[in-house]
């Protein structure tokens, strides 16, 4: 009788205080104008054999504008620039062209996917996940099917 007892109080006392706990999982809102700027700056990534991706970043007003270009054996394959400005509707920031917007999801993490997969970002065929392993480095992952089939890494290039 006394350990049923005992294993009662536990219970209870247990159950009293997960109101509280539950209170603690509330997460405080992440201010994206700010955490976007860790991208500002100059980055150089190796993705693939013999190609690598230079990104000028600059802020630009709640955004960013990025002049990127990809070389292959000292020749350049691609080059353009992009204009991303932050959407305070739906606190994202959202391609120039509308089609895809980025995300922090936590301090260090970022996600980016078409704009058809924002009300489900889980469910996304394709999408990129950014994570700040420090200042000056960054992974980015590219998912398909929920499945990552690469993953690339920047340094941050000191002028």
């Amino acid at each position: 009788m006394k350990k049923v007892c005992l294993t009662l109080i536990i219970v209870l006392f247990l159950l009293s205080g997960a109101t509280r706990l539950q209170a603690q999982t509330t997460q405080t809102k992440l201010n994206q104008i700010e955490l976007i700027k860790q991208f500002i700056g100059n980055w150089k990534g190796e993705i693939g054999k013999d190609t690598t991706a230079f990104w000028e970043i600059k802020s630009n007003g709640t955004g960013i504008e990025c002049n990127f270009k990809y070389v292959t054996k000292d020749k350049i394959i691609m080059e353009g620039s992009q204009l991303w400005a932050y959407d305070n509707k739906i606190e994202k920031f959202i391609f120039e062209a509308g089609n895809s917007a980025l995300w922090f999801t936590s301090k260090n993490k970022s996600i980016f996917v078409q704009s058809n997969d924002l009300a489900d970002p889980d469910k996304a065929s394709a999408k990129l996940e950014m994570e700040f392993k420090s200042p000056d480095v960054f992974l980015q992952r590219s998912i398909v099917n929920k499945n990552i089939i690469k993953t690339d890494t920047y340094n941050r290039i000191k002028n």
